[in-house]
Order: structure tokens, then sequence, then C-alpha cells
């Protein structure tokens, strides 16, 4: 069997005024991610993860922020678009594990709802999307409330 891992990294700034998404879910918050899309960090870090096990450039060469198509964007749709693309190089996912870094709101109890978006978009079961949440120990842009990061990783088997 063919496979391949891939891993992304994503960041964005919190700011009032925004909707905080993640995983494809929207969460009650004071603040939300800042972007040109809808800025789910999670998902997004996601999508790198498995355009780079494809071989395929980053999420910023296929939607980037200077088209207006992309403006306020949907990152499941952003995800949508990268599972075909890799589809395209015959490609499927297999699983993915994705470590998301911020102090609040606590994310666990959202997990299941991410997992619920997640896995269909993927084309997988429920068991094969890992999310976890921890905190930066109120160390750097995330400890101070600016900011929210994930890291993925993704392994995709030929067809």
């Amino acid at each position: 069997m063919r496979f391949r891992v891939g891993f992304g990294y994503d960041v964005h700034r919190l700011a009032e005024g925004r909707a905080l998404i993640l995983g494809g879910v929207a969460i009650d918050h004071s603040t939300g991610l800042l972007g040109h899309s809808d800025a789910d960090v999670l998902l997004h870090a996601l999508c790198d993860a498995l355009l780079g096990a494809a071989g395929l450039p980053d999420i910023g060469h296929h939607f980037p922020d200077t088209d207006a198509r992309w403006k306020g964007a949907d990152s499941a749709v952003l995800l949508r678009e990268v599972v075909r693309l890799i589809g395209e190089q015959g490609w499927r996912v297999g699983n993915v594990d994705v470590s998301l870094v911020m102090e609040r709101p606590r994310i666990k109890p959202h997990i299941p709802a991410m997992k619920r978006v997640i896995a269909p978009i993927l084309g997988v079961g429920e068991d094969a999307v890992g999310i976890k949440a921890t905190t930066n120990e109120k160390l750097g842009y995330v400890g101070r409330e600016e900011g929210a990061c994930a890291y993925a990783v993704a392994l995709i088997q030929a067809d």
C-alpha cells in the first residue's frame, strides 16, 4: 500500500467582533479569529497537512487572501476543495490528527461536533479524526489570548 504523511500549521489573531469558528463549528466566545476567510485555524492546518502529503502547494497558493472569492469563506468549503485536489492526484485520506492551542474557551465539549463536520468531508469515520486541545500555559501570544494556532498531521493513501 502506498501512503504519505503531511504536516500543517496555522495561526490567527483573536479579535473582537469576529465569530469563533473552529473545526467547522461556531463556538460562543467574546472574540473570534481574524483572517481573510472565517480564519478556522484548525481546518487551515488540516488543509496544509493534506496538501503537503500530496506534494501540492500550500493553502495560501490555492486560496490566496488577495482573491475576493475567499473573503469570509467557510473553511469547510476550502477543506472540501483540498480533498478534491488530492483525489485528482490519486490520493484519499487515511486519518488525520490535529492539536489546537488556545487558552479559552474550553474546546473539549466541542470536539464531537467538530468530528461530525470533518469526517464526512474527508470521507472517513469519526474514529479517523483526532482532535486535541491544549493551552500554552499562559506563555507567549497564545497565553496572552492574542491568538490561536493549530498543528495537524495527515496520512493519505493511494486509491
